[in-house]
């Protein structure tokens, strides 16, 4: 064996001693993450909400996670959604779909990447749906789909506001057609909220992009924000070819499009549940108001019909 072999050989053990220190599930399993300034103990991180105590990046979290936040630890009642058949077009790539989901579902826990919840918060009824981001990347396929409108049909049902937490790249590519169908059945889901004048507030996490960004994401009557998150259609580098341009370092950040009129208030994530059962108790008085002067109105009507009749 020349020295040119030994060499390769060397390099090519190293390579997989990082490989293997630096692999997937042993990060997942750690007790440690990283940040600004390098490692960070995940318990630290948690009992900051998940946020950096340094720079404030607000990190990904569960639907449960976002649950346990809103409305309390285990204060809530997870919804049990409709589960559409697996995989309809049989695909496959480096590997199926069925084993895709698979996966997604034993490192989540999770049926889905989307999560529907009823509690309460400041005596107020609300039915909220979360995106795990870990769930294939947040994406919206056929069960996603169901689960939102579910959410939609519960909040109706039980005359609560519906208040969604989105993240994620789009619609999921394993599902084609299928997937980019959801995007017009869940906006034709919220547009029926409002017609039984329902409020809807979303909440951006990061990141939410694509046919998320494009369908119910951005129907709210008010638009919240994380600090930071990433908030997109297309991604930056495809603007900016397009555009031949230049873009601002912070250009598709909460505070951008905040700037420009796509997101009412960015929130740091210990003040959602505050901010957000404020501005119910506002739409919920003022809808009753609406609903009490609908009611005045027709009961004149009523009288004068009466009278007319006599």
């Amino acid at each position: 064996m020349n020295w040119l072999t030994k060499a390769i050989n060397f390099s090519e053990k190293i390579k997989k001693v990082f490989k293997k220190r630096s692999s997937k599930k042993e990060l997942e399993n750690s007790d440690w993450t990283s940040c600004c300034k390098g490692p960070i103990l995940k318990k630290d991180l948690e009992e900051n909400l998940w946020v950096c105590h340094d720079c404030g990046k607000h990190h990904r979290i569960s639907c449960k996670q976002r649950f346990d936040i809103f409305f309390g630890k285990n204060a809530y009642q997870i919804l049990e959604t409709p589960q559409p058949i697996d995989d309809p077009l049989n695909w496959e790539d480096t590997k199926t779909y069925k084993d895709r989901l698979k996966e997604a579902r034993k490192k989540t826990k999770q049926n889905c990447a989307v999560m529907i919840a009823k509690g309460m918060v400041n005596d107020i009824e609300i039915t909220v749906g979360a995106i795990n981001f870990d769930f294939i990347g947040g994406s919206i396929g056929a069960a996603e789909g169901e689960a939102i409108i579910y959410g939609v049909q519960h909040a109706i049902d039980n005359k609560t506001p519906y208040v969604f937490f989105p993240c994620g790249g789009g619609q999921r590519m394993f599902e084609s057609p299928i997937a980019l169908a959801n995007m017009t059945r869940t906006s034709l889901a919220i547009n029926e909220l409002k017609n039984n004048n329902l409020p809807y507030i979303v909440c951006f996490t990061d990141p939410t992009a694509g046919g998320i960004t494009a369908s119910f994401a951005m129907l709210g009557d008010i638009h919240l924000a994380e600090p930071g998150c990433l908030i997109a259609f297309a991604g930056k580098r495809v603007i900016q070819a397009t555009v031949k341009e230049e873009l601002s370092p912070d250009f598709q950040t909460a505070e951008f499009v905040e700037k420009h009129g796509f997101v009412d208030k960015v929130v740091h994530r210990k003040n959602l549940k505050d901010q957000i059962s404020l501005l119910l108790s506002i739409l919920l008085k003022k809808n009753s108001e609406v609903k009490s002067e609908i009611s005045n109105e027709t009961s004149e009507d009523i009288k004068s019909i009466t009278k007319t009749a006599s």
